[in-house]
């Protein structure tokens, strides 16, 4: 195998990879978060490790694709060496993806009490808004509620009544 060989099956390695990784992601897309971002960092650790193959030639391999030959055709001692490679990787992923989520969860816990505290904004103007929705109203007396005759409101004078919008 050439070099220009060599780079060819990678190119079409790591497209083919880019697109087990894009279904992976829509596969795991309704899962929990904290469920699904380890999955995505496991399967991006499985598609993207590389194994040496040849140390002579200095030729790398999927190590996933090593592994599995290896291991089914029962031929070369390539195959720990590449559960190391992907154990070793996949230990760096994790440890990273979990300083991340311990970097990102104050932030997350801001944005939820920010989001509560909008919330209840939301809920104490609606409430307001509707206390306040008939200004000229009486506020004890109901739609059927009993009204003396001296409570009831003097008749208003004839003539013409400006009607404002409510901003």
């Amino acid at each position: 195998m050439t070099d220009n060989d060599y780079l060819i099956a990678w190119g079409l390695y790591a497209f083919a990879a880019l697109g087990c990784l894009l279904v992976w992601f829509k596969l795991t897309g309704w899962m929990w978060r904290y469920l699904r971002e380890p999955l995505r960092v496991i399967g991006a650790v499985l598609l993207f490790c590389p194994t040496i193959v040849d140390p002579a030639k200095d030729q790398y391999a999927p190590a996933l694709a090593i592994s599995v030959l290896d291991l089914a055709l029962k031929v070369g001692n390539n195959v720990w060496r590449a559960v190391l490679d992907l154990a070793t990787y996949g230990a760096i992923a994790l440890g990273l993806y979990v300083i991340f989520a311990l970097i990102r969860l104050p932030f997350l816990r801001k944005k939820k009490a920010r989001l509560a505290h909008a919330e209840a904004a939301a809920a104490q103007a609606a409430a307001e808004q509707k206390e306040h929705d008939e200004p000229y109203a009486d506020p004890d007396a109901g739609r059927f509620a009993s009204q003396s005759p001296a409570s009831t409101p003097a008749p208003a004078p004839s003539g013409r009544y400006r009607v404002e919008p409510k901003l």
